[in-house]
């Protein structure tokens, strides 16, 4: 199977729903988690962030815990007789144009990793939810209070330094500035998925991402392969970097007024290219790790990524 193509499709059906039923698969009332591995603890990166967060909320699963039938068997549980698997996409690398698939299994897409020098071939692999296997008590999670998550959150942003005004009606980055300029806190509203605080900080962590693809710091430049739906593409890194660090913070994402705009162009430029759903998620993670890199405690590299255009 094209897995590229099956995890793109199963994103444009998300998408692709009459406005009026619309919501982004990582839009979850009360808050979302990015999803992680059962067996080894680590988070997901890249569009199987995505792939996941849509067969969760397709399929009613929210414990974000998954993992593969051995690796559930591994850990005492069984996966049940009839349970279908959702697929996320690994990549293998090629020591030569020639050769057989060799090296280990790496579960992320990004723009740099050990493997750039040489090819990587995509592959897929089917995983389970924790809500599909018997055997297996999840874990107890006591809920955040809202006041340390508005902290954590402020801190977060404050230890990156990038300058932000509160200045007007509107949410925006401006390059020739290297600002972000922001509507005063108190002029944001609570949604039917989120409080007044969490929709400023995740417009907030929306345009923080933007500031990451900066010539200083990511320097993101998506024009180079997406000519005109380069803007597209920048609001769809942007998106899904604020949804990734809103799952990092525990903040739950709220719906942005121009997400109709959004809409028409992520999906154009989703059914025009099979792979730019993994450039953007790939693009995101990049983001969201170089803010992370920012912060006083450096978190512990989980994972390795291969080159954003995989084979």
């Amino acid at each position: 199977m094209d897995i590229h193509q099956h995890i793109t499709d199963q994103i444009i059906a998300m998408l692709d729903r009459p406005l009026g039923e619309f919501q982004l698969p990582w839009h979850v009332p009360g808050g979302l988690t990015r999803p992680v591995n059962a067996a080894t603890g680590k988070a997901y990166q890249g569009a199987n962030i995505l792939a996941l967060w849509a067969a969760g909320e397709l399929s009613g699963y929210s414990s974000g815990l998954w993992a593969t039938y051995r690796q559930w068997a591994a850990l005492g549980a069984q996966v049940r007789k009839g349970e279908r698997g959702s697929y996320i996409v690994f990549y293998k690398s090629l020591s030569s144009p020639a050769a057989e698939p060799s090296g280990g299994e790496i579960e992320a897409e990004g723009p740099r990793s050990d493997l750039s020098a040489g090819r990587v071939l995509a592959r897929a692999s089917v995983v389970f939810a924790a809500e599909q296997v018997d055997n297996f008590r999840l874990p107890e999670r006591p809920p955040a209070e809202p006041i340390t998550i508005v902290s954590a959150a402020d801190a977060f942003v404050r230890a990156t330094g990038a300058i932000i005004h509160h200045d007007g009606h509107q949410a925006f980055y401006r390059p020739s500035t290297d600002s972000i300029h922001m509507p005063p806190p108190d002029a944001f509203r609570g949604t039917a998925h989120s409080t007044a605080t969490e929709a400023y900080h995740s417009v907030l962590l929306h345009e923080l991402t933007h500031w990451t693809g900066h010539a200083r710091r990511c320097d993101r430049d998506l024009a180079h392969r997406f000519g005109s739906a380069a803007y597209g593409m920048e609001e769809l890194v942007a998106e899904l970097g604020a949804a990734f660090l809103c799952g990092d913070l525990g903040i739950t994402p709220a719906p942005r007024a121009d997400h109709a705009q959004y809409i028409a162009n992520w999906l154009q430029v989703l059914r025009d290219d099979r792979k730019a759903i993994f450039t953007a998620a790939s693009k995101a993670s990049q983001a969201v790790a170089f803010l992370h890199g920012l912060q006083m405690t450096l978190p512990e590299p989980d994972f390795l990524d291969p080159p954003a255009e995989a084979d």
